[in-house]
């Protein structure tokens, strides 16, 4: 062996040493944290779980609508009316100015019956009707939104509503369709599309076509209104079983057990969806998981105020 190998093999058995005790130590450490992990579970034994009201069962697959409040305001329609006529009217007297110039052009190019002053004065005629068209359609726009809005309403509509969203200035889509709360009454309503126009709430609002309103239900009338959007899935739980600290929302999972041992329950972390019924939809869990649906506030008493939801990686 030459002397290099001979000066090199204290220090690559002293660096196996340094590893060894190292590697030992995270073992070490990682039975204390799972030791310590178990520590914090709850563990109730089944005489503890009936005598708490302890209650597990599955999530259900589910699938549901996003339900946004809005504020409706019953519209008048004579202001469609008026500014549909206004539009038209103005786009009627555009083209006949237009038709006139191009007439008097004619004739003053061929010489015929046609003065410059004349000429000037339909030229003049033309650019206020032109303008006066532009500012109506545009008002109409303004006021019941683009074209697609327009055309739905040329087809035929019934009672008119605006919803608005206190609070909110965009909508990232249109919802599929409204509910309004008339007397307690859940009467659906037709999304249109989005309006231009904001009123005193300063906020976004949506054109709603009632084709079946109650008759008493007329022009300036404020009535609450529900926006359905697509539907989304996930997971039901009932209300009881959601606990809320400063990480967000969680549940207690009940971990599997032998017949003889002890049930333990640990915190997983859910994201809440959308309210649904008496419940919640949630993503964070799966359909076969035992999910503590009654007496969750026990165990979190059990468990103490400082533990922390986990992720589930079961």
């Amino acid at each position: 062996m030459s002397a290099l190998a001979r000066r090199a093999l204290p220090a690559a058995c002293s660096l196996m040493m340094v590893i060894s005790l190292l590697a030992l130590a995270d073992d070490d450490k990682d039975r204390d944290n799972d030791a310590a992990q178990q520590a914090a579970q709850p563990a109730l034994n089944n005489e503890q779980q009936r005598a708490v009201g302890i209650v597990v069962a599955h999530p259900l697959p589910a699938r549901a609508p996003e339900r946004i409040e809005a504020i409706g305001l019953v519209l008048d329609e004579t202001t469609l009316i008026a500014d549909i006529g206004d539009a038209n009217a103005s786009s009627a007297a555009e083209r006949s100015a237009s038709a006139e110039l191009n007439r008097l052009h004619g004739l003053y190019n061929g010489g015929a019956g046609a003065s410059l002053r004349m000429l000037e004065a339909a030229q003049a005629e033309q650019a206020r009707a032109q303008a006066q068209a532009e500012i109506a359609a545009a008002r109409l726009a303004q006021h019941w939104g683009g074209q697609k809005n327009l055309d739905a309403l040329r087809r035929g509509h019934g009672l008119l509503l605006r919803a608005d969203l206190p609070g909110r200035h965009t909508l990232g889509g249109t919802p599929a369709r409204a509910v309004l709360d008339v007397d307690g009454i859940e009467v659906p309503g037709r999304v249109i599309g989005t309006l231009r126009q904001t009123t005193e709430l300063q906020s976004v609002g949506l054109l709603i076509d009632v084709p079946n309103a109650p008759p008493g239900l007329g022009p300036g009338a404020r009535i609450p209104v529900a926006l359905l959007t697509e539907q989304r899935t996930g997971l039901l739980l009932p209300r009881d079983a959601l606990l809320y600290d400063e990480n967000g929302a969680y549940v207690y999972k009940q971990l599997s057990k032998n017949a003889a041992e002890k049930a333990r329950y640990a915190p997983v972390k859910v994201t809440l969806l959308l309210p649904f019924g008496d419940g919640w939809l949630v993503k964070g869990v799966d359909d076969d998981d035992n999910i503590v649906v009654h007496g969750a506030g026990v165990l979190w008493s059990l468990q103490g105020v400082g533990a922390q939801p986990q992720d589930d990686e079961d």
